[in-house]
C-alpha cells in the first residue's frame, strides 16, 4: 500500500527551463512538430503554441521536407502544416529537445558505410 505522507514524484526532465522557447517534439509513429513550449504537467503532457508539423515524404526512410527553419519562415514551405496551439499527450512523445543551440550534422554512420562500400 502507498503511504500518504510520501514526497511528490519529481520529473526526470526539467522542462521548466525550456518554457517559452522553441522545442522540437517527435512522436510515436514518426510525426514531428516545432513550437513554443507554453506548459506541461507531471505526466509530460505538453502545450505548445505556434506549432508547425513537418510532414513525412517517404515512410521507408523517414525523411522530412524541408529542414527545420525558424518558426516565422516555415509557414509557407511545402511539406509543413501550421497547427497553432496544441496539447500533446505525454504517452505519445518520444523526444523533446530545444531548437536553440542545435544544428543538423551529417550522419557519421552513413559516411562510414559509404567508405566501406568504396573499398569493396
Amino acid at each position: 500500500m502507498a503511504s500518504g505522507g510520501g514526497k511528490a514524484k519529481e520529473n526526470v526532465i526539467d522542462l521548466q527551463r525550456l518554457m517559452n522557447q522553441k522545442v522540437m517534439i517527435k512522436f510515436n509513429g514518426g510525426r514531428e512538430v516545432v513550437g513554443v513550449l507554453k506548459g506541461f504537467d507531471p505526466t509530460l503532457n505538453v502545450v505548445i503554441d505556434d506549432t508547425i508539423e513537418y510532414l513525412r515524404l517517404d515512410e521507408d526512410d523517414g525523411s522530412t521536407l524541408p529542414p527545420m527553419p525558424s518558426l516565422s519562415d516555415a509557414e509557407d514551405l511545402p511539406g509543413t502544416r501550421k497547427l497553432g496551439l496544441v496539447m500533446c499527450r505525454g504517452q505519445s512523445i518520444m523526444v523533446i529537445c530545444p531548437l536553440d543551440g542545435t544544428e543538423e550534422i551529417a550522419n557519421p554512420f552513413a559516411l562510414q558505410q559509404e567508405a566501406d562500400e568504396q573499398r569493396i
